[in-house]
């Protein structure tokens, strides 16, 4: 099976492959991307190289991973999207990035929607969660926006983490019966 393609008005989602690897480093040492993302560190062309080898593999076994955003108009890429496994939960978790200059323009809610609709109707989810720094409002916004509750926070490597949660529109439906 090959890996998914997802596209909106606007945008295709395209699966980042090994061949992404300098793309994919490019876009997370944008000092914007990275500030939250990474801590604000400038990873290494090796650990994006990791990061889209085990992208290849999430996909080829599980069907889901990193998506490039592009413009549909332009082909540009724009920034990435996906589902993605972060401090030792059960499944993945959200992630959303955009370059600094496509920002406020709708386009990483469009992108995540679709990842949305995706985890629910294709990989059969339950729940999907997001997490981001405290001082992340306008991803925390973007959460909120696309229907995602905020919890508790967590303390986790001695950082706090605010953690947000959506329902599968299916779970939500059985438990209104």
């Amino acid at each position: 099976m090959s890996a998914p393609v997802l596209t909106s008005d606007r945008l295709s989602l395209l699966p980042f492959t090994i061949e992404d690897v300098k793309l994919f480093h490019q876009i997370n040492t944008d000092p914007f991307v990275r500030q939250y993302l990474w801590d604000d560190e400038v990873i290494s062309e090796e650990l994006a190289a990791e990061v889209m080898t085990q992208n290849e593999q999430y996909f080829a076994e599980d069907q889901f991973g990193l998506w490039k955003i592009s413009l549909k108009a332009s082909s540009t890429i724009i920034g990435y999207t996906g589902l993605w496994y972060f401090f030792e939960e059960a499944q993945p978790q959200l992630i959303y990035a955009l370059l600094p200059v496509f920002t406020g323009k709708g386009y990483a809610k469009e992108a995540a929607e679709q990842v949305i609709n995706y985890t629910f109707s294709q990989l059969s989810f339950e729940y999907l969660l997001a997490a981001t720094d405290p001082p992340h409002l306008a991803s925390q916004r973007l959460a909120i926006k696309l229907g995602m509750k905020k919890i508790d926070p967590k303390e986790i490597e001695g950082k706090t983490t605010v953690f947000f949660r959506l329902e599968s529109p299916d779970l939500k439906a059985a438990q209104k019966k």
